[in-house]
């Protein structure tokens, strides 16, 4: 059980028999009035924001998540098709909405966390960067800063994302998953 100011974020609660996640949290006192932390929370299965007054007095539980690793194998028509990282015949697929949009920066192969409620696959954890490499890269035009240098690349995924105007075809960059952007460009080893 947590106490109305443990209600902090990046914790997963339950409300109602629901998993949330605590996306931000302030405790704050209306003058002579006892305090609140006022929560903005988002339902990991759907995805919709609230907001909740947590008064000191309640008390909520925190929600039994559980990771496992898992194996990604492809994309196909709105499906992520994954496997158990270690166990290639335990296949299954999630939706689109599941993923979110950091599915445009997965490879195949790769290994992320996926977070199981109710022994049901919620949600995935991808790796806040990733390496990947350029498919598609325009040539730089001299002179064409006034957009602030940069240009559309293409990575390896099929994901367009802006780089800056030295990028070229084959490098590796490294890219945030959380924003959808380009971070810098990786020396090859």
């Amino acid at each position: 059980m947590l106490e109305y100011n443990e209600i902090l974020p990046k914790k997963v609660i339950l409300l109602e028999g629901e998993p949330y996640e605590v996306l931000d949290a302030h405790v704050f006192r209306k003058q002579q009035r006892k305090p609140v932390n006022q929560t903005k929370l988002r339902h990991l299965i759907t995805g919709r924001v609230t907001e909740q007054a947590f008064h000191q007095m309640e008390k909520v539980n925190e929600a039994e998540l559980t990771t496992r690793e898992v194996k990604y194998l492809y994309h196909n028509k709105g499906e992520y098709w994954f496997c158990a990282a270690n166990n290639p015949g335990d296949r299954f697929e999630l939706a689109e909405e599941i993923i979110g949009t950091a599915g445009q920066f997965l490879k195949p192969n790769s290994i992320i966390e996926a977070l199981v409620f109710d022994e049901k696959i919620i949600s995935v954890r991808m790796p806040i960067k990733v390496e990947l490499i350029v498919k598609e890269a325009p040539p730089a035009v001299r002179g064409n800063t006034a957009q602030g240098g940069t240009k559309q690349i293409v990575l390896e995924t099929g994901a367009t994302v802006n780089a800056p105007l030295f990028i070229n075809e084959g490098d590796l960059v490294r890219i945030n998953t959380e924003t959808g952007s380009y971070v810098e460009r990786v020396d090859k080893k």
